[in-house]
């Protein structure tokens, strides 16, 4: 887990449904929740569960293409989150498929518009809310969406998402969690 800017802890590793509908080769965590898929919207998949019992709804995509020149790497995927008992809404993250070069960011190009973000580990995430505002904003009017980061070796990667069906599991993932 990592804190962001605004202080909200936010987690990749608990959302273990994203495994069995995304990423069929990554293991959720023992005891991680079992998800329930809403609904697949072309390129994202909508999910919800219950974790501490509290309601977690999210969406997931993989890239429609990996670039860089690495040798072996795990799935990457983006995450939508939105977790309401803990009062966090549309928290984007990236899982890169490998570890971030320390002290590094990733930059986010969606059709021109350009957003940075913190990485610890194997994620990446926006430094506060408004940040996160403005990346489903933009997710949400553009065509794609291209992740560049750096391994942990040195390795420049860049994964192109299509962001088609995002608004549409957007939606669900708020209708599914109360989200107003």
């Amino acid at each position: 887990m990592a804190v962001g800017m605004n202080g909200a802890m936010r987690s990749v590793f608990s959302l273990g449904g994203v495994c069995a509908v995304i990423l069929p080769l990554w293991a959720p965590p023992a005891g991680a929740a079992e998800a329930t898929v809403i609904d697949n919207f072309h390129d994202w998949t909508a999910f919800a569960e219950t974790e501490g019992g509290k309601k977690v709804c999210y969406m997931a995509s993989a890239p429609e293409k990996a670039e860089g020149k690495y040798r072996k790497r795990d799935d990457p995927y983006v995450l939508v989150t939105h977790r309401p008992g803990e009062k966090t809404i549309g928290v984007v993250s990236v899982r890169a498929g490998y570890t971030y070069k320390k002290d590094s960011e990733v930059e986010v190009n969606i059709d021109g518009q350009r957003f940075t973000l913190f990485t610890a580990a194997g994620q990446a995430w926006a430094r506060d809310t408004k940040t996160d505002r403005a990346l489903v904003r933009a997710m949400k009017g553009g065509l794609a969406m291209i992740v560049a980061g750096i391994s942990s070796r040195g390795t420049l990667t860049t994964d192109t998402y299509s962001l088609n069906g995002f608004t549409a599991a957007y939606d669900a993932i708020t209708k599914a969690c109360g989200v107003k």
